[in-house]
């Protein structure tokens, strides 16, 4: 008997440990679905990414007072962060601040990311340490003001694995560290993202490859936003980029990354937004 335990247990251990995610594996689940950071950092055709570039640098924002093009972040010495510490890149996901402390424009959405959880943090770190350098120089960014920090409302402090096994908080900080809410919410003046009056109200127009397409309502209003959509064509809509109709959506949402999230990841996402109050 006391055998047929112990040969029990270790097979569970062995299940266990192949069942479990690695680091890298963590981090880019987070990279390559939700956190959709190739959308930014890859070179675009338009509109796929060029192949073999992946990560080397991308879309450039000529948004005064700053002018920045998203950089590569792929091992490259000296071309992309090969030479920057875990804490530098950390540091960076957290705060916004690079390697010479200079705050980041928040085109990059670090205002959102220090609700990440201490795993998921190290997981991200690991990832990219572990893509294939690609060197490719971008056009250093060019800031006329020193630029603000604001962190996103409910995303001060880094959540715990035991918050993630509630699966409202796991929609709002899947929600949070995708940072849907930074296109979803119009601006106010004198500038910024109008987050305690309008959050997921929608409005900002994004040009691009795919022309001029304006960032929809998100809120759980009945008409105005997704309050009556259905959780699979909310679903179908976040993952293949067609509306209730089943006309095509336009970018530049990640829809193509989106597809690869989890369901349980999914139904969280939706489960958070029907929670969002309803603005018109």
């Amino acid at each position: 008997m006391v055998r047929l335990m112990l040969g029990l247990a270790a097979a569970a251990m062995v299940t266990s440990g192949a069942m479990a995610q690695s680091a890298v594996e963590r981090g880019s689940y987070l990279v390559n679905t939700i956190m959709t950071c190739g959308n930014c950092h890859s070179p675009k055709g338009p509109p796929a990414a060029v192949a073999g570039k992946d990560f080397s640098g991308g879309l450039r924002f000529d948004e005064p007072p700053f002018d920045v093009t998203a950089p590569n972040i792929t091992p490259d010495k000296e071309t992309g962060i090969g030479n920057w510490t875990d804490a530098q890149i950390r540091t960076l996901l957290l705060t916004g601040k690079n390697e010479h402390g200079i705050q980041a424009a928040e085109v990059m959405p670090t205002a959102f990311y220090p609700i990440l959880t201490p795993g998921d943090l190290d997981g991200i770190v690991a990832y990219l340490r572990s893509l294939t350098p690609v060197k490719n120089k971008v056009a250093d960014p060019i800031y006329k003001i020193a630029l603000p920090h604001h962190v996103f409302p409910g995303a001060e402090k880094a959540y715990s694995q035991a918050d993630l096994n509630d699966k409202l908080k796991r929609g709002f900080y899947l929600v949070t560290i995708g940072h849907c809410m930074e296109c979803h919410t119009p601006f106010a003046p004198p500038g910024g993202p109008d987050f305690a009056n309008s959050l997921g109200k929608g409005g900002r127009e994004f040009p691009g490859p795919w022309g001029v397409s304006k960032s929809r309502n998100i809120t759980s209003h009945k008409t105005a936003g997704i309050g009556d959509w259905t959780d699979a064509e909310i679903k179908t809509a976040i993952t293949q980029g067609k509306r209730k109709d089943g006309t095509p959506l336009k970018g530049p949402m990640g829809y193509q990354y989106y597809a690869k999230m989890t369901d349980a990841d999914l139904d969280a996402v939706i489960a958070y937004l029907r929670t969002v109050p309803p603005k018109e």
